[in-house]
C-alpha cells in the first residue's frame, strides 16, 4: 500500500521545527507512563525521527520503523511505537514484533494518526478532483480507524489492550500553506497508487474554495484535524487481573445496583 522508498525520501526532507505532531505525542507517552505504576528499566523506541525521542526516556533504545524490527525477543519491559504505525504496510506484524520483544508484563504503547486525520483534506481534494477531472487519485493516506486500531492489540496477542484518541486542530493560511507543512514533517503522500504525474493547478484552485466554504476556522483560514490514537497493550503474565469465569459472580446486577430484577415481557 505504502511506497517505503517515498516515505524514506520524504522523511529525509523534513525539517525538525514541523515536528509538532512527534513532539505532542511524546507528552501524551509522558503523561501515559506518569500514571503507570510500575519502573521501566529496559525501554525501546520504534520512531522514524531519533532525535525526538532522545533523552525522553533513560536508557533507552532507538530502533527505525523498518519492516522488521530491529528488537531482540523478551529484551525490554517497555516498547513505545511512536507515530510510525499509520505508515506500515502491515501494522498487525508491526505490533507482534513489538510484543515478542516485551518481557512477561510488559508495556507496549503505541501513538499514530487515526482515521479523522486530514479527513477535511480529503473531502476538498476529492471533490475537487472529481469535478475538475473526472477522476479520483489517492492523495491522503488512508488511515485506520480507532476501534479497527484497538482490535489489532488483541491478535497481536497482547493483554488488557486500551484505544483512546486525541484530537488536535491546526489553523493555515490556505491549502498550499497545509500542504506545504505536511511535506516539511514528513507525511507527504507515500501511497503506492498516488499519481505520479503532476496535478493541474485547477484542481488545487478547487480544493482551496471547496476546503474555505466548508471548513473555514472563527478566523477564516482553514482548520486541519490530526487524531492521535493511542494504543496500550501488556504482555501476558500470571500476575495480571483476569476476568470472573462467567456465572462464577455472588451477587446479582439488580442488587449490585440496589434495584429490583423483573421479568421481560414477550
Amino acid at each position: 500500500m505504502f511506497d517505503r522508498s517515498a516515505l524514506a525520501a520524504h522523511r529525509a526532507r523534513a525539517r525538525d521545527d514541523a515536528l509538532f505532531l512527534h513532539r505532542a505525542a511524546v507528552d501524551e507517552v509522558q503523561d501515559r507512563l506518569a500514571v503507570v505504576n510500575k519502573t521501566f528499566t529496559a525501554p525501546a523506541i520504534v520512531t522514524p525521527f531519533a532525535q525526538v525521542w532522545a533523552g525522553v526516556l533513560n536508557g533507552a533504545r532507538i530502533v527505525p520503523d523498518d519492516e522488521v524490527l530491529d528488537l531482540s525477543p523478551g529484551a525490554h519491559d517497555l516498547v513505545i511505537h511512536a507515530m510510525a504505525l499509520h505508515w506500515a504496510n502491515d501494522p498487525v506484524g508491526q505490533l507482534i514484533q513489538c510484543a515478542r520483544a516485551l518481557k512477561p508484563d510488559g508495556l507496549l504503547l503505541v501513538v499514530c494518526l487515526g482515521g479523522e486525520t486530514l479527513h477535511e483534506l480529503r473531502a476538498a481534494l476529492g471533490q475537487a478532483e472529481i469535478e475538475v477531472t473526472g477522476g479520483l487519485s489517492p492523495r491522503v493516506a488512508p488511515m485506520a480507524e480507532l476501534r479497527d486500531l484497538g482490535a489489532l492489540l488483541q491478535r497481536a496477542g497482547l493483554a488488557l489492550p486500551v484505544a483512546d484518541r486525541v484530537p488536535l486542530t491546526a489553523t493555515y493560511r490556505d491549502l498550499w500553506h497545509l500542504m506545504a507543512d505536511l511535506r516539511a514533517m514528513g507525511e507527504a503522500n507515500a501511497v503506492t497508487e498516488r499519481l505520479k504525474h503532476p496535478t493541474r493547478r485547477s484542481v488545487f484552485h478547487r480544493a482551496q474554495h471547496i476546503y474555505a466554504e466548508s471548513f473555514a476556522a472563527s478566523d477564516g483560514r482553514l482548520a486541519a484535524t490530526f487524531e492521535l490514537v493511542c494504543l496500550t497493550g501488556w504482555a501476558p503474565d500470571a500476575s495480571q487481573p483476569k476476568p470472573l469465569r462467567p456465572g462464577s459472580a455472588q451477587v446479582s446486577l439488580a442488587e449490585a445496583l440496589g434495584t429490583k430484577e423483573g421479568k421481560l415481557y414477550d
